[in-house]
């Protein structure tokens, strides 16, 4: 209380001579006292500007005669500064707890003089927040009186102060709200900043929400709250079908994953149904909707692996020619990737598998794993980075081949070129390849 006392003595008594802080000092005409106020204000005398500018505060002179560029708002912010500055020049911690005080008041007394004709309201909360927030350490209760300030900032001009200072102003009242665990208010902030912040804003937006609900249940209902009011929001149903993933209902997921896709087949919408299928086994859908991101991706990185992925569910499903060509198409897209070479051994092997389900495996099935070899080491020789690959799936076939006493009796010598295709078994027509005897 002592010190605003001391603050309103400070405002209504510049000087020991003033007779009153309605008029100027000295006997001065309004123009001859804003004249010596201004150049005392500019070169940086505060002490000499209060003297000659307090009067101003109480009179509040809406023109003054001989200088028609006069605006009082805008004294009353020079005023402002003017007891800002002298707070850090005194040495008596009351007097500038006073000088501060003073300055607080002078914002009060802006709000009751003009309305939101006269000054832009945004910019004087806006300011007095960060007046506030400068120094808080010094006035009581600082912080909390910017965050009010801050607030209604933003309930005067959402974007404005989204926008201010690259979103910090949104982030620090967002902090807030979590230390104060006000959930609903954050909440609504970041719904109506959202649609005007920056990425960067986005992202610290998207981190406050992960700290504001406790399990993924909390979540999925404010969302579908969200949905209720914004039914073709995208980006909620794609992270609804994320959340129901973790909560660990897939139908749900899947329910929104294909509303998504519905709404747009997109790269990212066909790709998430594809792994739903993938991972539920549905290899025919899987194989659909991956066919279907290929056709609509222009990026060779991503068209090579999903021709190598399309072709591996083709071959589990025993359409093992489909895979090959697959394989093959991958390899023209990269000649210098091991991956395809390394898929057509294993459709070949699976192939082996295929021809003699049923049956005892003979001579002339096992010559079939000299042309896996033959891939095996293709893909070696154009990827060195396949080198570790290729040689756990050597150990694998190598045991396979046919042995000495097989290439005896079949006459065939180190080597030799042989076909393989209807020539062993109608069922390796397909292949129609040839290959070395080793």
């Amino acid at each position: 209380m002592k010190k605003y006392i001391l603050a309103i003595t400070l405002l209504i008594a510049a000087t020991s001579v003033a007779h009153s802080q309605s008029e100027p000092p000295y006997g001065m005409s309004e123009l001859q006292a804003y004249s010596i106020f201004y150049e005392n204000f500019r070169t940086g005398d505060w002490e000499m500007a209060r003297t000659y500018g307090s009067w101003m505060l109480e009179k509040k002179p809406a023109t003054i005669q001989g200088y028609n560029r006069f605006e009082l708002p805008r004294q009353f912010e020079r005023m402002v500064t003017v007891y800002a500055e002298l707070s850090k020049v005194v040495t008596d911690p009351t007097m500038s707890s006073a000088y501060l005080d003073s300055a607080a008041i002078i914002y009060d007394v802006a709000f009751e003089t003009f309305d939101e004709e006269q000054i832009d309201y945004y910019t004087w909360h806006f300011n007095r927040g960060r007046f506030y927030q400068e120094y808080q350490e010094q006035i009581e209760n600082g912080m909390d009186l910017a965050y009010q300030d801050y607030e209604t900032a933003f309930e005067l001009d959402p974007e404005r102060l989204t926008q201010a200072g690259d979103g910090y102003y949104i982030q620090i009242l967002l902090d807030q709200y979590v230390s104060d665990e006000r959930r609903d208010e954050a909440l609504e902030m970041i719904e109506i900043a959202e649609p005007l912040a920056s990425s960067d804003l986005i992202a610290a937006m998207n981190e406050v929400r992960n700290e504001l609900f406790t399990n993924p249940e909390e979540r999925i209902e404010f969302l579908e709250g969200r949905l209720e009011n914004n039914p073709e929001d995208m980006e909620i149903i794609s992270e609804l079908a994320t959340m129901y993933v973790t909560s660990g209902d897939r139908a749900k997921a899947i329910e929104f994953a294909e509303m998504l896709y519905d709404m747009e087949a997109s790269f990212e919408n066909i790709r998430r149904l594809a792994d739903f299928a993938k991972a539920d086994g549905q290899t025919n859908a899987a194989i659909g909707y991956l066919n279907e991101a290929a056709e609509i991706t222009d990026d060779d990185e991503v068209q090579k692996n999903l021709l190598l992925e399309i072709s591996e569910l083709h071959q589990n499903a025993g359409n093992l020619q489909t895979a090959r060509r697959l394989a093959r198409q991958a390899s023209q897209i990269d000649q210098s990737w091991g991956e395809p070479y390394i898929r057509i051994a294993r459709i070949y092997a699976s192939a082996i598998s295929q021809c003699t389900s049923g049956r005892q495996m003979d001579r002339d099935d096992r010559s079939v794993y000299w042309l896996v070899i033959d891939y095996l080491n293709r893909a070696r020789s154009v990827d060195s980075s396949s080198a570790n690959a290729v040689s756990r799936e050597l150990r694998t076939y190598t045991p396979a081949l046919p042995s000495a006493e097989d290439k005896f009796f079949r006459g065939w010598e180190a080597g030799d070129t042989i076909r393989v295709g209807n020539n062993i078994n109608e069922c390796y027509a397909w292949i129609d390849e040839s290959t070395t005897v080793r």
